[in-house]
């Protein structure tokens, strides 16, 4: 690939992370109504530049999962945006929709009945109900741009065998 197709193609990644993000800020509120359940605590946003490279995986906050590292970025009524760092076990979201976005690593994790391949610059769209992760790691550790519409709630994770 020549330097002038890598830097339209690294030009995009971000253009299509924030259609996408737009798209479920947009569509959020309607989702809030029928999932009154479904909310994050209200904060508010403050300007901010975050270099998500220089942040490695013992920099964010342990999960309930010993594999998954994760750190809130953004945190609204209608949507979340958090930096995810590492694997779990294939599972489902019955109530939220998730957007990842590759930021470092490679490998193939499952989205849907099947295994699909990622490295960084993917982005992966994940319909609520939509089975997914359980990744094989080919180049990591992996980190991703997770955001979640609406906001996931604490019983919305369902893993699968």
């Amino acid at each position: 690939m020549t330097p002038a197709a890598k830097r339209r193609k690294s030009a995009l990644a971000p253009i299509a992370l924030a259609l996408a993000f737009g798209a479920g800020l947009v569509a959020s509120p309607m989702l809030q109504r029928a999932l009154p359940e479904a909310h994050a605590d209200d904060s508010t946003l403050q300007p901010q530049m975050i270099d998500l490279t220089a942040l490695k995986h013992a920099d964010l906050p342990e999960t309930p999962n010993p594999e998954m590292h994760n750190r809130p970025l953004v945190n609204t009524p209608n949507a979340t945006v958090a930096l995810q760092s590492g694997n779990v076990a294939k599972h489902i979201h019955p109530k939220t929709d998730e957007i990842q976005y590759i930021v470092e690593g490679s490998g193939s994790m499952w989205l849907g009945n099947e295994r699909k391949e990622f490295k960084p610059g993917t982005l992966i769209i994940i319909p609520k109900g939509t089975a997914h992760a359980g990744t094989i790691v080919a180049d990591g550790p992996v980190k991703a741009i997770a955001i979640k519409i609406p906001p996931q709630p604490k019983d919305d994770v369902v893993f699968l065998k």
